[in-house]
């Protein structure tokens, strides 16, 4: 939720598990948010129809999540392979940090099935390039999601107007609203190697 008072964010994430998300200064102690003060803030942040569906209650954890991205590249140090966590780390807006942590595991078994079962080294020596391209389009839409929902500090007027617009531009368009889509979803597995087949598609045509 884009609010004057900060973004906010209300994500479920079991039948009786919810994740909620309020801006706040990148110096705020969660200790000082109790439980009454963080759900009369969160309600002054959603419309008038989720304030009415919130459910509340005693939390059981609370943390300050700060909005920083960094990637390692390459993802491997010698015979130290990195993944998830470890490798890259993008704003929660996205909700991509599991999905990426998956791929990475899936890719990396597959890599290391094939160099002992096989004998090949082909799939670890690709493992890092395989990965890093999904994982740099998740951290561009992972930023460009956070740049667009929350209210950077110091901002002035002509920023948040263009961040308005930009908002404005993806709730009223139909192609906008795809792309959106296609990137919250996620990549499909094989988005790496479709890519790298017509990156060198292209070089054949132009040679």
């Amino acid at each position: 939720m884009n609010s004057p008072r900060g973004f906010a964010l209300c994500s479920m994430r079991s039948r009786t598990r919810s994740r909620y998300y309020l801006q706040v200064p990148l110096g705020a102690d969660s200790a000082a948010w109790s439980d009454e003060a963080f759900w009369d803030e969160l309600r002054l942040r959603l419309d008038s129809t989720a304030r009415g569906q919130l459910i509340t209650g005693a939390s059981i954890e609370k943390s300050i999540a700060p909005l920083r991205s960094f990637v390692a590249e390459p993802m491997r140090f010698g015979r130290l392979f990195l993944a998830g966590d470890a490798a890259h780390i993008v704003p929660p807006t996205g909700a991509k940090g599991l999905n990426l942590a998956a791929t990475d595991v899936r890719y990396l078994a597959g890599a290391f099935i094939e160099y002992f079962t096989q004998h090949s080294s082909a799939g670890i020596e690709a493992y890092s390039e395989r990965c890093l391209r999904r994982v740099w389009r998740a951290a561009r839409f992972s930023w460009w999601f956070t740049s667009l929902l929350h209210p950077m500090p110091g901002e002035d007027t002509m920023a948040t107007k263009l961040r308005e617009a930009e908002l404005d531009y993806l709730l009223h368009s139909e192609a906008a609203l795809r792309a959106l889509a296609e990137n919250y979803v996620g990549l499909p597995l094989d988005f790496g190697e479709t890519a790298a087949r017509i990156d060198r598609a292209a070089v054949r045509v132009r040679t």
